[in-house]
């Protein structure tokens, strides 16, 4: 509004009114941590396609794992991800001349560790924050907002394990996705379990893939459950989820997986990959490591996420706002066009808004002496839909021309 109006005349003046709508973030960016004798060292780089990863950080012959992750992504539906390479990897078959030559024929230094110093994995993994540009390992990965997702294909170190989980709870905007030991000593009931967390899925056994140098070979999941992940997200929703899917480039399983040995996995938070009669090798679990039965699925854990990252960048407009009703309407009526919207994708539970969803933001929320400390209260109530796990059928006998007839 004009300070003064001081000859006759027509004003015309913008009002910045109704609501502002909120997007939903992405939730399929995926951040790699893994190990290459290529690329640049402790630098998150995004990749968006299987040839500029090879032109970074080499093929199959530079990592372990890591290439094999990457390709399992893309090729099962990813499409975005950004990598961190924290070192060489000690145990590849090659010799450190080779190494070198390898590195250099593909046109990027090498960067693989002298022969006679000792490298602690875990420590390369989990990093150190010493400030803007100067983050390693896991670190990394504070700068970048836009992942959603996180692994370290083939590590199944508890250190590291349990420093990928602690990154996402501290950041409550993304979701782990841990590896399997490849072999087992004992029964099933003897595989190792990472810590209880509601924001960490947990898959086993290693799948086969073919490798181009070394025939079949057996490597960590995590990088095609990811694609799934993706696929899923793209196909159907985050709310979806990411079980009951074909594993695209999958060939065998390093152990097969029957139903009386899943009955002891799964209770624990263990997803299986099995290869189902006639279905193909597809995951069978779609559980997280909590404890919690309020967080017990995957897709619930990562609805919410969507919901609460969106919902926060989207409203960073509130901030400084005169706190009296007319903003607690507004509030009230942005988030509740964005989970109406959320709702009729299918994400949320009731056959009308009013069942699936509330939000409340009124006096009773913000009385004065929350107003007067500055502060703005929102309310926010969600029934998300949840899997299907266990589908039962009760069938029975029943007598023949059992109908009754006056």
């Amino acid at each position: 509004m004009a300070t003064s109006y001081l000859s006759p005349g027509v004003y015309v003046e913008e009002v910045d009114r109704g609501t502002k709508p909120i997007e939903a973030v992405g939730t399929n960016t995926v951040g790699f941590l893994g190990e290459s004798m290529m690329g640049p060292l402790n630098q998150a780089v995004l990749i968006t396609n299987w040839t500029q990863f090879v032109k970074t950080y080499g093929d199959f012959t530079q990592s372990t794992f890591l290439a094999h992750a990457v390709y399992g992504f893309f090729n099962n539906g990813g499409s975005r991800c950004y990598v961190v390479n924290v070192g060489a990897p000690a145990d590849l078959d090659l010799t450190p001349a080779d190494k070198v030559a390898a590195a250099e024929k593909a046109g990027a230094p090498a960067t693989a560790a002298p022969a006679d110093k000792k490298v602690d994995n875990d420590a390369r993994y989990i990093g150190k924050d010493n400030g803007p540009g100067a983050r390693t390992g896991l670190k990394c990965f504070e700068e970048i907002d836009e992942i959603s997702l996180v692994a370290a294909p083939g590590v199944t170190s508890p250190a590291v394990q349990d420093a990928l989980l602690t990154h996402c709870e501290v950041r409550k905007d993304r979701f782990a996705v841990l590896d399997s030991p490849e072999s087992v000593q004992g029964g099933v009931d003897k595989l190792p379990r990472p810590r209880d967390s509601k924001y960490g899925g947990y898959y086993f056994p290693w799948i086969q893939v073919y490798d181009p140098e070394r025939g079949n070979v057996f490597v960590p999941p995590s990088g095609h459950v990811l694609g799934v992940y993706a696929r899923t997200d793209n196909e159907r929703g985050v709310h979806k989820a990411p079980a009951n899917e074909i594993v695209r480039g999958a060939l065998g399983l390093r152990y097969q997986i029957s139903r009386g040995e899943q009955d002891i996995l799964n209770p624990r938070g263990i997803n299986c990959i099995r290869l189902m009669q006639g279905g193909g090798i597809r995951i069978w679990g779609a559980r997280t490591l909590s404890s919690d039965p309020s967080w017990r699925y995957i897709n619930v854990r990562r609805l919410f996420i969507m919901v609460e990252t969106s919902i926060e960048r989207a409203t960073q407009w509130v901030v400084f706002e005169p706190n009296d009703f007319r903003l607690w309407k507004r509030v009230t009526r942005t988030i509740s066009a964005f989970l109406t919207l959320i709702w009729r994708q299918g994400a949320l539970m009731g056959e009308t808004p009013e069942k699936a969803f509330f939000v409340k933001c009124d006096e009773e929320t913000n009385p004065p002496e929350v107003v007067d400390v500055g502060q703005l209260i929102v309310e926010i109530g969600l029934a998300p839909v949840k899997p299907a796990e266990f589908v039962i059928f009760r069938i029975g006998q029943m007598p023949a021309g059992g109908g009754v007839q006056e």
